[in-house]
């Protein structure tokens, strides 16, 4: 009886060669690189971070040496656990999707740990497939040809049925979200948040839209745009 209870606390499994422990950590180097590559490749919000990718294939490194680390030793389990309640996580992760991608790559280091490489190399191969295929699907995200138009005018009925006229035909909807004074009360600013047909009326609608007399400093803002951090 007393033998079980050490053999639970101590754990009965040998250590690992040096050349199984580095197979499994290149291993889940490998499939996590795959989970970056996928992520980059699908992204489509505003904030592109470095340092969350790097993350993901980081933090699979981490859990795949904690999981050798531990065994099956209830006693390296309870010590690296009060060691990692010292570090305290704080950052702050907006985008559901984001937190899956982090999830599943440290769920692949710790498959890779554990030795079970079927299970961290179809895991993989399913979660990136997946991904991918949302991409592209039909149900997909349609923010690629969403954006916000502003333009400033001079004369405000003049212009309007011209404006109108120039969004029905290169844009699928379009609706005015704002109105103000500009120019102390010499123009009117509009603001339209608009869906076009085709990506590549951006240019034909900029370009529309200064030919019209009595418009200016047209800008048009597309959603799909992303800033590296």
């Amino acid at each position: 009886m007393q033998a079980d209870y050490l053999t639970m606390l101590f754990g009965t499994s040998g250590p690992l060669s040096f050349m199984t422990v580095l197979g499994l950590l290149l291993l889940s180097f490998m499939l996590s690189f795959m989970y970056a590559a996928v992520y980059q490749r699908t992204f489509n919000g505003f904030s592109y971070s470095r340092t969350f990718v790097q993350s993901m294939i980081l933090g699979s490194l981490v859990t795949c040496a904690l999981v050798m680390a531990v065994g099956d030793s209830l006693s390296r389990g309870l010590g690296i656990m009060g060691t990692l309640t010292i570090i305290r996580f704080r950052t702050l992760i907006r985008d559901p999707r984001d937190a899956m991608f982090l999830f599943a790559s440290l769920g692949t280091g710790i498959a890779c740990g554990a030795g079970m490489v079927t299970v961290a190399v179809g895991g993989t191969i399913a979660f990136t497939g997946v991904a991918l295929f949302l991409h592209v699907a039909p149900f997909a995200s349609r923010r690629n040809y969403e954006g916000m138009l502003r333009f400033t005018t001079t004369k405000d009925a003049e212009v309007k049925e011209s404006v109108d006229r120039l969004l029905m035909m290169m844009c699928e909807s379009f609706t005015l979200v704002a109105m103000r004074n500009a120019l102390q009360g010499g123009a009117l600013e509009y603001s339209y948040h608009i869906r076009l047909r085709d990506p590549s009326y951006q240019k034909e609608l900029v370009r529309g839209l200064s030919e019209i007399e009595g418009i200016f400093d047209p800008l048009l803002m597309m959603q799909r745009s992303t800033v590296e951090v």
